[in-house]
């Protein structure tokens, strides 16, 4: 029999990094780069597929290239479903996250070699399937660090979700100057620098992993694995047909993400509530995370408007001016990652201390959801002005509450998935909170459609209520969810 993923945790009193175990920095720092390679692009992305041809991008409607940027965020989390099926049944979490930081430097090397929309094409679904591999693993190995019961385990995703936010800040920074200097393809060559860093990084650090990393929880047969490896190949085949017939558009692209992840998100929540290899009790729990996975896909498809509408708003209404030189657009997509720098060790802080009195993790995701329609509801102030109008400290602002509701939510949905899993479901429940993500995202490219500069107000004071609403039903509902999580926190 395999051993669980929970049942070999590092003994508490061995304190090698920050207190937490000696793995974490190594799962830290492959995560760090990977983080600074792909926001590093999707920093100069949206603006490159607008801007027009004369200025290096492609010149396509904006509309359309936030729908291409949500469903491409969307692409990146659904593909969780591929990484962590395969880490659970095929290959292990630790060669499935290797493998996948493979693919992901030669997405971004397609996107900096490659012309036009080949390149973007080729990149983007390379950089998107391997992150999908690499986060649902990634995710899953810090979770293995800790036993259920282990109060270290939310502070341990905190300083986790650091290494995340180093990588984001950076990445955006540097390419955004490449760009802006030199060119869009030299920033996406950037990026695949960053990510080579990551896979040496890794490589010389796996030995510190757990020994179980890639022990299989529920093996697929050996004459199994011939009709999976055909099946995804009449699945390639299909989607390639209705690239080539133009039944899948850059224009629908974001719709058919949201259907495709809408469908994959049941299916999986059928799968694993109906398997006979699940007890009661991790039904249950199952069955728990469903209200937390809704929240969830709010509250994203909110914060992923960094990457389609407030990157607009960044490009066309926002003042930039720095002492006379205006700052790349993609500098504001650092903000969010400085904050989370000056506040993660304060949540990981708090949450230590306060231990067994902390908030529920219900409360704690209804408490993310409301922040973050408060956040846009601060947009409402600055709205109805002109080019340039909008001031960047008030963006600063509203960017940090973006933070507190992301403290609040993401980093304990990370953890909350490792202790509601069941056993032999462990890589693919991190991947079912990863497709509320992969819905959120997808959902930020279909309402960024409606976002205009004459319509602002009504937007953002919708969206923003909406969140709200979701967030106070979940607190209402909080006690009898923590019912259903049988004695989890």
């Amino acid at each position: 029999m395999p051993v669980s993923v929970e049942t070999a945790p590092e003994p508490q009193q061995q304190k090698t990094f920050f207190g937490q175990p000696r793995a974490l920095a190594n799962l830290f720092g492959v995560e760090m780069w990977e983080r600074f390679s792909f926001y590093g692009m999707q920093g100069i992305l949206l603006i490159y597929l607008y801007y027009p041809v004369a200025d290096g991008g492609l010149g396509m409607d904006p509309a359309t290239a936030s729908g291409i940027v949500g469903a491409y965020g969307g692409l990146v989390y659904l593909s969780t479903i591929l990484g962590a099926w395969l880490a659970d049944r095929v290959l292990g979490s630790e060669r499935t996250l290797f493998s996948s930081a493979l693919m992901i430097m030669a997405g971004h090397v397609a996107l900096a070699l490659l012309p036009g929309f080949t390149g973007v094409g080729a990149g983007l679904l390379l950089v998107g399937v391997g992150s999908g591999g690499l986060k649902a693993n990634a995710t899953s190995l810090v979770g293995s660090l800790y036993a259920e019961d282990d109060e270290r385990r939310d502070a341990g995703f905190s300083l986790f979700y650091l290494g995340i936010n180093l990588g984001a800040l950076v990445g955006p920074l540097l390419t955004g100057l490449a760009q802006k200097e030199l060119g869009f393809h030299y920033g996406f060559g950037l990026a695949a620098i960053g990510m080579a860093a990551g896979l040496v990084q890794y490589a010389v650090g796996r030995k510190n992993l757990p020994a179980h990393a890639n022990e299989l929880q529920n093996p697929l047969p050996a004459h199994r694995r011939t009709t999976a490896l055909a099946l995804g190949l009449i699945a390639a085949a299909v989607l390639a047909a209705l690239v080539w017939l133009g039944v899948l558009t850059a224009e629908n692209l974001a719709n058919v993400v949201i259907g495709a992840t809408v469908v994959a998100a049941v299916a999986y929540f059928v799968v694993i509530l109906s398997s006979r290899k699940i007890s009661t009790v991790e039904r249950r729990r199952v069955v728990a995370f469903i209200p937390m996975f809704v929240s969830s896909a709010a509250f994203w498809s909110l914060f992923q408007q960094q990457f389609t509408v407030v990157a607009q708003y960044a490009d066309k209404r926002l003042d930039r001016t720095l002492f006379s030189w205006e700052m790349p657009v993609s500098w504001v997509q650092s903000i969010n990652p400085v904050m989370i720098i000056l506040l993660a060790g304060v949540f990981a802080t708090m949450w230590t201390r306060l231990g067994p009195r902390q908030p529920s993790s219900p409360v704690k995701f209804a408490l993310g959801t409301v922040t973050m329609g408060v956040a846009f509801l601060l947009f409402i102030p600055m709205a109805g002005g002109g080019t340039n109008s909008a001031p960047l400290l008030g963006l600063v602002g509203i960017l940090a509450v973006f933070t507190v509701a992301e403290l609040l939510l993401s980093p304990v949905g990370l953890s909350l998935a490792t202790k509601l899993a069941p056993a032999v479901f462990k890589t693919q429940m991190v991947a079912l909170f990863f497709l509320s993500v992969a819905l959120g995202s997808a959902m930020s490219g279909y309402l960024a459609q409606f976002y205009t500069a004459e319509s602002e107000t009504a937007y953002f004071g919708v969206v923003g209520a909406v969140a709200i609403v979701l967030g106070l039903v979940l607190a209402a509902f909080a006690r009898p969810i923590r019912a259903l999580m049988g004695g989890v926190h």
